[in-house]
């Protein structure tokens, strides 16, 4: 017995030092891809500089949002690799080079990211903040250790002001849980907290992702070589460069000697200088799609609208066989489970098939709502730049990204993306046995995609045709009110005769 039980204890341990070693790896690699990404996008002017102090602090504040953007894409990649995992053991049952994917490391890491998520989120990000904007207390030795002593008090201060609101929230909805649990910080508190966090994100997402959809056909047009319609290219590319040679003596002609230029030439220099840059970059968009294979100019533009159309309606129907599920079926409803029982059965009623169709489609919603965050007037101002981007800037980005990641497990599992339940604390949200919220959601999403998606592919096909038929270089402006679809489709027949 007690040999057993020695076997045992052993298999526990080596079971959780691989799991371990595994975690470490997988987050070791994303944190290398994060730095060279942060890297690329920081202001190099911010940690070369003369004071060694604001080098060091930065450098530090740097760290910490690669850790941040580091979690962020664990959770994005949570679903993904348990989906994954389940369909690998599905296919090798009995294999043993396969034994170290089990249950326990995938709930083991569903639990690491909650964690890591919620110390970003609370803690690390503040900190960062106050570590960058802090000088130390007044009288107080200057240095490094002094910054990092006013930024803990500000975020003590900050700790205390949140879980005051956060008390007094829970008061109000309910009164005598809150009584209860006064003191209860770590089981009511903080997961009370993540909660209301993760439905600000949801709703961000819910936000952002429809908008996102109908932005990824011209994100991935502007990419791409798009086809034209009755145009003959070197015809075009030889009235813009004609065009351009005619701005650039126009801006390049000497000025008058005496006195400085007018504020009306200013201007007009100025106007004629965004002139010239606007056709130099269409004389380079008309060289590439010159430069590009017929293959690549007909074929490669209509095959990745398709596939994003494919991708948008596939997503929208899920969501609508989700909403009929809810109305009759009370396990279409998001909840959380103990065990994953991965290698029982798949999650898709389409086998591998449907589970590699959930993974595209969870990482294509992801994508979408990046896009769509970026491209909102709210939060337009935060698109980091090349070698331009502050530190202040790349805390708020890793902020947002972490956000919009971290709900998108409950995101993906509300709309009815995939089966696969919640582990761990992500499960234990407040708000995901309420009927009602959660068919609203589906609801919603559901509209203001199909809403979306419709006014892009109209406005898309009717810009297209403007284009095709000449009817853009019309002296007055062409607009989508002024020339019906009818009457476009009505010239283009007569040009074509």
């Amino acid at each position: 017995m007690e040999t057993d039980e020695v076997s045992i204890r052993e298999q526990l341990f080596h079971n959780r030092v691989r799991e371990a070693i595994i975690c470490v790896l997988l987050f070791t690699c994303l944190y290398m891809v994060c730095y060279l990404v942060l890297t690329h996008f920081k202001k190099a002017a911010e940690f070369v500089t003369d004071d060694i102090e604001d080098a060091t602090v930065n450098k530090i504040a740097l760290w910490l949002c690669t850790f941040t953007l580091s979690v962020a894409a664990c959770a994005v990649l949570l679903l993904p690799i348990s989906i994954l995992s389940n369909e690998v053991l599905l296919t090798f049952p009995h294999s043993y080079y396969m034994q170290w994917l089990n249950g326990s490391l995938i709930h083991g890491l569903w639990n690491v990211v909650f964690l890591f998520s919620n110390l970003s989120l609370v803690f690390l990000m503040p900190f960062a903040y106050f570590f960058t904007e802090s000088e130390g207390f007044a009288g107080s030795k200057k240095g490094v250790m002094a910054r990092v002593y006013e930024a803990v008090v500000l975020l003590i201060l900050l700790a205390l002001l949140v879980l005051g609101i956060v008390w007094v929230a829970s008061a109000l909805l309910h009164d005598n849980i809150a009584r209860k649990s006064l003191y209860d910080l770590w089981e009511y508190y903080l997961p009370y907290l993540y909660s209301g966090i993760s439905l600000f994100g949801v709703l961000l997402l819910l936000l952002c992702t429809p908008f996102g959809l109908s932005r990824m056909f011209s994100v991935t047009g502007s990419l791409l070589v798009k086809p034209r319609l009755l145009e003959d290219v070197e015809d075009t590319l030889s009235c813009t460069a004609f065009e351009e040679d005619s701005l650039r003596r126009k801006l390049n002609c000497k000025r008058p000697e005496g006195g400085s230029p007018s504020c009306w030439v200013k201007l007009n220099m100025e106007a004629m200088r965004k002139e010239y840059q606007t056709v130099q970059s269409r004389r380079v968009a008309l060289e590439m799609r010159r430069k590009a294979s017929a293959w690549q100019r007909n074929l490669g533009y209509p095959l990745a609208m398709l596939m994003l159309l494919a991708l948008t309606v596939m997503c929208v129907l899920m969501v609508c066989f989700n909403v009929l599920e809810l109305l009759l079926d009370d396990t279409a409803m998001p909840r959380g489970m103990e065990d994953p029982h991965l290698g029982l059965a798949s999650f898709s009623m389409f086998g591998s098939l449907g589970a590699a169709v959930q993974v595209v489609l969870i990482l294509y919603l992801m994508v979408s709502s990046v896009v769509g965050f970026y491209s909102s007037p709210l939060f337009c101002g935060l698109l980091p730049r090349a070698k331009d981007t502050n530190l202040t800037q790349i805390i708020a980005n890793c902020v947002s990204l972490l956000i919009l990641s971290s709900a998108l497990p409950v995101f993906s599992r509300t709309l009815g993306i995939t089966r696969f339940d919640l582990l761990g604390d992500f499960g234990r949200y407040n708000w995901l046995g309420n009927f009602y919220v959660v068919f609203l959601y589906n609801m919603l999403f559901a509209g203001l995609t199909s809403a979306s998606l419709t006014k892009t592919v109209t406005w898309a096909v009717q810009r297209e045709l403007i284009r095709a038929f000449g009817l853009d270089r019309l002296p007055l402006t062409v607009s989508r009110s002024t020339i019906p679809l009818k009457l476009l489709l009505a010239s283009g027949l007569s040009k074509i005769q």
